[in-house]
Protein backbone atom coordinates (compact mmCIF):
# COMPACT_ATOMS: atom_id res chain seq x y z
CA UNK A 1 0.00 0.00 0.00
CA UNK A 2 0.92 3.63 -1.18
CA UNK A 3 0.79 5.60 2.13
CA UNK A 4 1.40 8.87 0.99
CA UNK A 5 0.80 9.89 -2.82
CA UNK A 6 0.52 13.01 -5.34
CA UNK A 7 -2.89 14.52 -5.34
CA UNK A 8 -4.75 17.00 -8.09
CA UNK A 9 -4.46 20.30 -5.68
CA UNK A 10 -6.70 23.33 -6.43
CA UNK A 11 -5.01 26.71 -5.23
CA UNK A 12 -6.34 30.14 -5.86
CA UNK A 13 -5.44 31.96 -8.65
CA UNK A 14 -3.06 34.72 -9.05
CA UNK A 15 -5.46 37.46 -9.12
CA UNK A 16 -6.54 36.40 -5.59
CA UNK A 17 -5.50 38.39 -2.41
CA UNK A 18 -3.02 35.30 -0.92
CA UNK A 19 -3.21 37.30 2.27
CA UNK A 20 -6.66 37.46 2.51
CA UNK A 21 -7.55 33.83 0.91
CA UNK A 22 -4.97 32.19 3.82
CA UNK A 23 -6.47 31.85 7.57
CA UNK A 24 -5.95 30.06 10.53
CA UNK A 25 -6.90 26.77 11.70
CA UNK A 26 -10.84 26.76 12.38
CA UNK A 27 -9.77 25.42 15.97
CA UNK A 28 -7.48 28.03 16.97
CA UNK A 29 -8.69 31.07 19.06
CA UNK A 30 -11.83 29.60 20.15
CA UNK A 31 -12.29 31.56 22.92
CA UNK A 32 -11.20 34.62 21.47
CA UNK A 33 -14.18 35.75 19.03
CA UNK A 34 -12.49 39.23 18.84
CA UNK A 35 -9.41 37.81 16.72
CA UNK A 36 -12.33 35.91 14.42
CA UNK A 37 -13.87 39.83 14.14
CA UNK A 38 -10.88 41.12 12.79
CA UNK A 39 -10.02 38.74 10.55
CA UNK A 40 -13.58 39.08 8.86
CA UNK A 41 -13.19 42.93 8.48
CA UNK A 42 -9.83 42.06 7.02
CA UNK A 43 -11.14 39.85 4.07
CA UNK A 44 -14.28 41.98 3.68
CA UNK A 45 -15.72 40.61 0.67
CA UNK A 46 -12.84 38.54 -0.75
CA UNK A 47 -12.24 35.16 -1.80
CA UNK A 48 -11.43 33.67 1.74
CA UNK A 49 -10.81 30.19 2.54
CA UNK A 50 -12.45 32.13 5.49
CA UNK A 51 -15.70 31.12 3.66
CA UNK A 52 -15.09 27.52 3.06
CA UNK A 53 -14.15 26.53 6.60
CA UNK A 54 -15.89 26.52 9.95
CA UNK A 55 -14.33 28.15 12.54
CA UNK A 56 -14.79 26.36 15.40
CA UNK A 57 -15.47 29.69 17.30
CA UNK A 58 -19.02 29.82 15.37
CA UNK A 59 -20.15 26.29 15.67
CA UNK A 60 -23.55 27.45 17.61
CA UNK A 61 -24.62 28.68 14.23
CA UNK A 62 -24.73 25.02 12.87
CA UNK A 63 -26.61 24.03 10.01
CA UNK A 64 -27.25 27.51 8.30
CA UNK A 65 -23.00 28.02 8.11
CA UNK A 66 -22.58 24.82 6.79
CA UNK A 67 -24.94 24.92 3.38
CA UNK A 68 -23.41 28.50 3.27
CA UNK A 69 -20.27 26.80 3.28
CA UNK A 70 -21.40 24.25 0.41
CA UNK A 71 -22.65 26.96 -1.50
CA UNK A 72 -19.83 28.78 -1.21
CA UNK A 73 -17.51 25.88 -2.24
CA UNK A 74 -19.40 25.19 -5.50
CA UNK A 75 -19.53 28.86 -6.13
CA UNK A 76 -15.72 29.09 -5.86
CA UNK A 77 -15.67 25.94 -8.23
CA UNK A 78 -17.87 27.13 -10.81
CA UNK A 79 -16.48 30.51 -10.86
CA UNK A 80 -12.51 29.46 -11.68
CA UNK A 81 -11.67 30.74 -8.27
CA UNK A 82 -9.34 27.72 -8.41
CA UNK A 83 -6.18 26.99 -10.35
CA UNK A 84 -5.45 23.01 -10.47
CA UNK A 85 -2.09 21.24 -10.29
CA UNK A 86 -2.45 17.45 -11.40
CA UNK A 87 -0.60 14.92 -9.88
CA UNK A 88 1.72 16.66 -7.61
CA UNK A 89 2.99 17.69 -4.38
CA UNK A 90 3.86 20.71 -2.79
CA UNK A 91 7.01 21.91 -0.95
CA UNK A 92 6.14 24.70 1.70
CA UNK A 93 8.35 26.87 3.77
CA UNK A 94 6.56 28.55 6.81
CA UNK A 95 8.69 31.08 8.29
CA UNK A 96 7.25 31.35 11.45
CA UNK A 97 6.95 34.75 13.97
CA UNK A 98 10.54 33.69 15.54
CA UNK A 99 11.91 34.36 11.83
CA UNK A 100 12.63 30.10 11.61
CA UNK A 101 11.40 28.21 8.49
CA UNK A 102 9.23 25.33 8.76
CA UNK A 103 9.13 23.19 5.87
CA UNK A 104 6.80 20.40 5.05
CA UNK A 105 5.29 18.34 1.76
CA UNK A 106 1.81 18.85 0.76
CA UNK A 107 0.04 15.34 -0.84
CA UNK A 108 -2.43 12.93 -0.09
CA UNK A 109 -2.50 9.79 2.63
CA UNK A 110 -4.23 6.72 2.06
CA UNK A 111 -7.38 6.41 4.55
CA UNK A 112 -6.96 3.12 4.57
CA UNK A 113 -4.00 3.29 6.02
CA UNK A 114 -4.98 4.75 9.41
CA UNK A 115 -7.20 4.08 12.55
CA UNK A 116 -7.39 6.30 14.74
CA UNK A 117 -8.66 4.14 17.86
CA UNK A 118 -6.41 4.28 20.85
CA UNK A 119 -4.61 1.15 20.69
CA UNK A 120 -4.12 0.99 17.10
CA UNK A 121 -1.13 -0.27 14.90
CA UNK A 122 -1.72 0.97 11.49
CA UNK A 123 1.24 2.65 9.66
CA UNK A 124 -0.94 6.32 10.35
CA UNK A 125 -1.63 7.42 14.09
CA UNK A 126 -3.66 9.61 16.18
CA UNK A 127 -1.72 10.97 19.03
CA UNK A 128 -4.35 12.07 21.19
CA UNK A 129 -6.87 10.35 22.39
CA UNK A 130 -10.12 11.12 19.96
CA UNK A 131 -13.16 12.14 21.18
CA UNK A 132 -15.97 10.37 19.16
CA UNK A 133 -18.72 13.15 20.37
CA UNK A 134 -16.43 15.59 18.37
CA UNK A 135 -16.85 13.47 15.27
CA UNK A 136 -20.63 13.93 14.40
CA UNK A 137 -20.55 17.86 13.93
CA UNK A 138 -17.40 17.44 11.99
CA UNK A 139 -19.25 14.64 9.67
CA UNK A 140 -21.98 17.38 8.99
CA UNK A 141 -19.36 19.60 8.07
CA UNK A 142 -17.50 17.27 5.26
CA UNK A 143 -20.25 14.60 3.87
CA UNK A 144 -21.93 17.23 1.37
CA UNK A 145 -19.02 19.13 0.64
CA UNK A 146 -17.06 19.29 -2.93
CA UNK A 147 -13.56 20.43 -1.10
CA UNK A 148 -11.31 19.91 1.84
CA UNK A 149 -8.83 22.25 2.90
CA UNK A 150 -6.62 21.07 5.00
CA UNK A 151 -4.88 21.77 8.39
CA UNK A 152 -3.87 18.58 8.79
CA UNK A 153 -0.13 17.52 9.90
CA UNK A 154 1.53 14.37 9.78
CA UNK A 155 4.84 13.63 11.65
CA UNK A 156 7.63 11.48 10.58
CA UNK A 157 10.57 10.24 12.87
CA UNK A 158 13.01 10.70 10.11
CA UNK A 159 16.24 10.90 12.29
CA UNK A 160 18.80 11.04 9.49
CA UNK A 161 16.38 14.21 7.89
CA UNK A 162 16.74 13.11 4.08
CA UNK A 163 13.22 13.30 3.11
CA UNK A 164 11.73 16.52 3.38
CA UNK A 165 13.34 18.46 1.35
CA UNK A 166 13.04 20.85 -1.68
CA UNK A 167 14.53 20.07 -5.05
CA UNK A 168 16.39 22.30 -6.70
CA UNK A 169 13.99 22.56 -9.95
CA UNK A 170 10.61 23.18 -7.87
CA UNK A 171 8.90 26.02 -9.06
CA UNK A 172 7.72 28.69 -6.88
CA UNK A 173 3.89 28.86 -6.30
CA UNK A 174 3.41 31.73 -3.84
CA UNK A 175 5.13 33.64 -1.34
CA UNK A 176 3.37 35.88 0.75
CA UNK A 177 2.89 37.59 3.93
CA UNK A 178 0.13 35.74 6.48
CA UNK A 179 -2.13 38.13 8.39
CA UNK A 180 -2.40 38.48 12.22
CA UNK A 181 1.36 37.65 12.69
CA UNK A 182 1.32 34.53 10.90
CA UNK A 183 4.55 35.00 9.37
CA UNK A 184 5.12 34.47 5.78
CA UNK A 185 4.44 31.44 3.48
CA UNK A 186 6.14 29.93 0.61
CA UNK A 187 4.98 27.05 -2.14
CA UNK A 188 7.02 24.95 -4.42
CA UNK A 189 5.34 22.43 -7.61
CA UNK A 190 7.25 19.62 -6.95
CA UNK A 191 6.06 17.20 -10.27
CA UNK A 192 7.45 14.13 -11.96
CA UNK A 193 10.54 12.23 -11.33
CA UNK A 194 11.44 14.79 -8.22
CA UNK A 195 7.55 13.66 -6.79
CA UNK A 196 8.33 10.23 -7.66
CA UNK A 197 11.65 10.17 -6.10
CA UNK A 198 9.97 11.59 -2.70
CA UNK A 199 7.42 8.94 -2.79
CA UNK A 200 10.17 6.34 -3.34
CA UNK A 201 11.80 7.59 -0.46
CA UNK A 202 8.69 7.32 1.86
CA UNK A 203 7.54 4.04 0.62
CA UNK A 204 11.31 2.82 1.64
CA UNK A 205 11.18 4.61 5.01
CA UNK A 206 7.83 3.25 5.56
CA UNK A 207 8.92 -0.68 5.55
CA UNK A 208 11.58 0.08 8.34
CA UNK A 209 9.45 2.37 10.74
CA UNK A 210 9.72 1.27 14.18
CA UNK A 211 6.64 -0.17 15.56
CA UNK A 212 5.07 0.24 12.04
CA UNK A 213 4.54 4.47 13.12
CA UNK A 214 4.94 6.20 9.51
CA UNK A 215 3.14 8.93 10.03
CA UNK A 216 1.87 10.12 13.66
CA UNK A 217 -0.95 12.89 13.91
CA UNK A 218 0.60 16.28 15.09
CA UNK A 219 -2.17 18.47 14.41
CA UNK A 220 -6.02 18.23 13.12
CA UNK A 221 -6.36 14.92 14.78
CA UNK A 222 -10.43 15.24 15.10
CA UNK A 223 -10.16 16.47 11.03
CA UNK A 224 -8.75 13.51 10.15
CA UNK A 225 -10.87 11.16 11.94
CA UNK A 226 -13.78 13.09 10.38
CA UNK A 227 -11.94 12.65 6.75
CA UNK A 228 -12.27 8.32 7.95
CA UNK A 229 -15.23 8.43 9.04
CA UNK A 230 -16.85 9.68 6.30
CA UNK A 231 -14.66 7.85 4.22
CA UNK A 232 -16.01 4.71 6.04
CA UNK A 233 -19.69 5.63 5.22
CA UNK A 234 -18.64 6.63 1.45
CA UNK A 235 -17.25 3.50 0.71
CA UNK A 236 -20.21 0.98 1.78
CA UNK A 237 -22.08 1.66 -1.24
CA UNK A 238 -18.97 1.56 -3.55
CA UNK A 239 -18.08 -1.95 -5.97
CA UNK A 240 -14.10 -2.29 -5.28
CA UNK A 241 -13.15 -0.94 -8.39
CA UNK A 242 -14.63 2.45 -7.46
CA UNK A 243 -13.05 2.71 -3.80
CA UNK A 244 -9.07 2.43 -5.24
CA UNK A 245 -9.64 5.57 -6.88
CA UNK A 246 -12.91 7.29 -5.25
CA UNK A 247 -11.16 11.21 -3.93
CA UNK A 248 -12.70 10.74 -0.89
CA UNK A 249 -10.18 8.01 0.55
CA UNK A 250 -7.51 10.20 -0.01
CA UNK A 251 -7.34 13.29 2.58
CA UNK A 252 -5.16 16.30 1.49
CA UNK A 253 -2.43 16.30 4.42
CA UNK A 254 1.01 18.14 5.35
CA UNK A 255 3.95 15.80 6.58
CA UNK A 256 7.17 17.42 8.51
CA UNK A 257 9.63 16.04 10.44
CA UNK A 258 9.71 16.15 14.32
CA UNK A 259 13.03 16.72 14.45
CA UNK A 260 13.03 19.66 12.59
CA UNK A 261 14.54 22.61 14.46
CA UNK A 262 12.40 25.22 13.65
CA UNK A 263 8.99 22.66 15.57
CA UNK A 264 8.07 22.97 18.67
CA UNK A 265 6.16 21.74 21.17
CA UNK A 266 4.35 23.59 23.58
CA UNK A 267 1.82 22.66 26.21
CA UNK A 268 -1.78 22.97 25.73
CA UNK A 269 -3.41 24.66 28.98
CA UNK A 270 -6.81 24.15 30.25
CA UNK A 271 -9.25 27.26 31.40
CA UNK A 272 -11.79 25.93 33.09
CA UNK A 273 -15.03 28.25 32.99
CA UNK A 274 -17.70 30.00 35.42
CA UNK A 275 -16.70 27.98 38.37
CA UNK A 276 -15.42 27.81 42.12
CA UNK A 277 -12.23 27.74 41.87
CA UNK A 278 -11.50 27.03 45.36
CA UNK A 279 -13.44 24.48 45.58
CA UNK A 280 -12.15 22.91 42.09
CA UNK A 281 -8.78 22.92 43.81
CA UNK A 282 -9.92 21.21 46.87
CA UNK A 283 -11.63 18.85 44.45
CA UNK A 284 -7.89 17.68 43.01
CA UNK A 285 -6.64 16.96 45.95
CA UNK A 286 -9.41 14.48 47.51
CA UNK A 287 -8.99 13.28 43.93
CA UNK A 288 -5.63 12.57 44.21
CA UNK A 289 -4.97 12.20 47.96
CA UNK A 290 -1.06 12.47 47.57
CA UNK A 291 -1.08 16.19 46.00
CA UNK A 292 0.21 19.18 47.94
CA UNK A 293 1.22 22.68 46.81
CA UNK A 294 5.33 22.02 47.84
CA UNK A 295 7.59 19.63 45.29
CA UNK A 296 7.32 15.90 46.23
CA UNK A 297 8.04 14.09 42.89
CA UNK A 298 5.08 14.73 41.33
CA UNK A 299 3.63 15.99 38.40
CA UNK A 300 3.91 19.94 38.87
CA UNK A 301 0.80 22.05 37.39
CA UNK A 302 0.34 26.10 38.24
CA UNK A 303 -2.90 27.53 38.03
CA UNK A 304 -4.20 31.15 38.05
CA UNK A 305 -6.84 32.46 39.06
CA UNK A 306 -7.79 36.26 39.20
CA UNK A 307 -6.90 36.47 42.99
CA UNK A 308 -3.18 34.94 42.00
CA UNK A 309 -2.20 31.92 41.22
CA UNK A 310 -0.43 28.77 43.26
CA UNK A 311 0.93 25.36 42.34
CA UNK A 312 -0.33 21.89 42.29
CA UNK A 313 2.32 18.27 42.72
CA UNK A 314 -0.10 15.69 42.03
CA UNK A 315 1.56 12.43 43.02
CA UNK A 316 0.64 8.78 42.44
CA UNK A 317 -1.99 9.72 39.75
CA UNK A 318 -1.50 6.59 38.02
CA UNK A 319 -0.77 9.02 34.48
CA UNK A 320 2.73 9.08 33.21
CA UNK A 321 1.63 13.38 32.27
CA UNK A 322 1.28 16.11 34.18
CA UNK A 323 -1.60 16.66 31.54
CA UNK A 324 -3.24 13.20 31.70
CA UNK A 325 -3.45 13.20 35.48
CA UNK A 326 -5.06 16.85 35.19
CA UNK A 327 -7.70 15.80 32.26
CA UNK A 328 -8.75 12.44 33.97
CA UNK A 329 -9.85 14.77 36.85
CA UNK A 330 -11.87 17.37 34.75
CA UNK A 331 -13.44 14.74 32.64
CA UNK A 332 -14.53 13.48 35.84
CA UNK A 333 -16.02 16.46 37.49
CA UNK A 334 -17.46 17.58 33.84
CA UNK A 335 -16.46 21.14 33.66
CA UNK A 336 -16.87 23.78 31.21
CA UNK A 337 -13.77 23.63 30.02
CA UNK A 338 -11.58 25.41 26.97
CA UNK A 339 -8.00 23.85 25.54
CA UNK A 340 -6.04 27.53 24.92
CA UNK A 341 -2.75 27.54 23.14
CA UNK A 342 -0.17 30.09 24.60
CA UNK A 343 0.42 30.71 28.38
CA UNK A 344 -0.35 34.88 28.26
CA UNK A 345 -3.93 33.87 26.56
CA UNK A 346 -4.66 31.34 29.14
CA UNK A 347 -3.87 33.98 31.75
CA UNK A 348 -5.84 36.52 30.29
CA UNK A 349 -8.72 34.21 30.25
CA UNK A 350 -8.13 33.03 34.16
CA UNK A 351 -8.79 36.96 34.67
CA UNK A 352 -12.08 37.11 33.63
CA UNK A 353 -15.11 36.00 36.16
CA UNK A 354 -14.99 32.84 37.86
CA UNK A 355 -12.29 31.09 35.62
CA UNK A 356 -9.37 29.05 36.37
CA UNK A 357 -6.30 28.78 34.17
CA UNK A 358 -4.34 25.11 34.94
CA UNK A 359 -0.92 25.89 33.06
CA UNK A 360 0.82 22.40 32.21
CA UNK A 361 4.22 21.49 31.38
CA UNK A 362 5.97 21.27 28.38
CA UNK A 363 6.76 17.94 27.08
CA UNK A 364 9.81 16.59 24.81
CA UNK A 365 8.96 15.88 21.11
CA UNK A 366 11.56 13.05 21.07
CA UNK A 367 9.62 11.07 23.28
CA UNK A 368 6.32 11.30 20.96
CA UNK A 369 7.19 8.17 18.90
CA UNK A 370 8.23 5.90 21.70
CA UNK A 371 5.50 6.98 23.34
CA UNK A 372 2.52 6.12 21.32
CA UNK A 373 3.61 3.08 19.84
CA UNK A 374 3.95 2.32 23.75
CA UNK A 375 0.96 3.33 25.12
CA UNK A 376 -0.88 3.88 22.68
CA UNK A 377 -2.63 7.29 21.64
CA UNK A 378 -1.83 10.12 24.19
CA UNK A 379 -4.46 12.10 26.51
CA UNK A 380 -6.21 14.41 24.35
CA UNK A 381 -4.75 17.76 23.65
CA UNK A 382 -1.49 17.08 25.10
CA UNK A 383 0.51 19.00 23.20
CA UNK A 384 0.62 21.60 20.26
CA UNK A 385 2.93 22.32 17.64
CA UNK A 386 4.15 26.02 18.16
CA UNK A 387 2.65 29.00 19.82
CA UNK A 388 -0.84 29.69 18.62
CA UNK A 389 0.02 32.23 15.55
CA UNK A 390 2.39 29.72 13.89
CA UNK A 391 -0.71 26.94 13.37
CA UNK A 392 -0.91 25.89 9.71
CA UNK A 393 -2.82 28.46 7.41
CA UNK A 394 -5.12 26.80 5.02
CA UNK A 395 -4.35 27.31 1.17
CA UNK A 396 -4.43 24.55 -0.78
CA UNK A 397 -7.77 22.30 -1.35
CA UNK A 398 -8.80 18.93 -2.95
CA UNK A 399 -11.83 17.50 -4.42
CA UNK A 400 -13.45 15.02 -2.21
CA UNK A 401 -16.41 14.60 -4.19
Amino acid sequence: MEIFRKADILMPKEDVDFEKWSVIACDQYTSQPEYWNRVEKRVADAPSSLRIVFPEVYLGEGNARIEKINAQMHKYLDNNTFREYKNTLIFVERTQSDGRIRCGIVGSVDLEAYDFSKDSKSPIRATEGTVLERIPPRVKIRENAPLELPHIILLMDDKEDTIIKRPQNAKKLYDFELMEDGGRLAGYEICGKDADLIIEKINAFSENAKGNLVFAVGDGNHSLATAKTCWENIKRNLTEEEKKTHPARYCLVEIENIHSKALDFEPIHRVVFDTDEKELIEGIKKFYPNTQSTPNGGHHIKYVTKDGEGDLYIKDSGSSLAVGALQNYLDFKKVKVDYIHGEETARNLAQKGDNIAFLLPNMDKSELFDAVIKDGALPRKTFSMGEANDKRFYFEAKRIL
